[in-house]
């Protein structure tokens, strides 16, 4: 099995080689991903994240106060905070971004005085 997990580490490496050469958000994506998840390489991480899904009924038990922000040009998870704001089961709020704010892309980098500030009177709304 050692062998096998081996040969598809190396071609896993091999595909992606020519994407993170050409692209610096994928080469982010993959470094920033095999740091957070811990991961060794490429296939390790990319194994690891499929692990979080909203399919095994996890947001169902968040019940605690939750945040969920929106980007519609997120070029990670398009969709995804909407689903996730449907499934969580306790007090939730989704704050929508746009690009008339400046806000459209992944964290809102274009307008982070924007996001901070909602997300603050979120905070002190809720605590």
């Amino acid at each position: 099995m050692q062998l096998i997990d081996h040969a598809l580490d190396l071609l896993v490496q091999h595909d992606m080689a020519g994407f993170v050469q050409q692209n610096p958000t994928v080469r982010w994506a993959l470094g920033h991903g095999r740091y957070v998840m811990g991961g060794a390489t490429d296939r390790e991480f990319l194994a690891k994240y499929l692990e979080y899904n909203l399919h095994d009924g996890v947001a169902e038990r968040i019940t605690c106060p939750a945040l969920i922000c929106d980007a519609p040009e997120d070029l990670f998870f398009t969709g995804q905070p909407q689903q996730l704001y449907d499934r969580i089961s306790g007090p939730k709020k989704l704050l929508n971004f746009t690009a008339a704010e400046g806000a459209d892309a992944h964290c809102h980098v274009g307008a982070m005085r924007l996001a901070s500030g909602r997300i603050y009177d979120w905070l002190d709304d809720v605590l």
